[in-house]
């Protein structure tokens, strides 16, 4: 029977031991945030963007030339 009781506390004491590390370690990190964009990387993408959309236009505009 004391072998038994023993055998408890110890994996009670884990436990707690376990649980209490997990809580302090979830609780101690911040959040990063997020990396933010160069004004050049912000350019570069929107450069792309409105080449992206006039050749679209372009492409939009032969098609509704050619007879059906």
């Amino acid at each position: 029977m004391e072998c038994q009781r023993n055998a408890l506390k110890r994996a009670t004491s884990i436990v707690l031991g376990v649980g209490i590390l997990v809580l302090s370690g979830c609780s101690s990190n911040e959040p990063k945030p997020m990396a933010q964009p160069t004004p050049d990387q912000v350019r570069g993408h929107a450069d792309r963007g409105f080449d992206k959309l006039k050749q679209e236009e372009k492409e939009r505009g032969t098609q509704s030339e050619m007879p059906r």
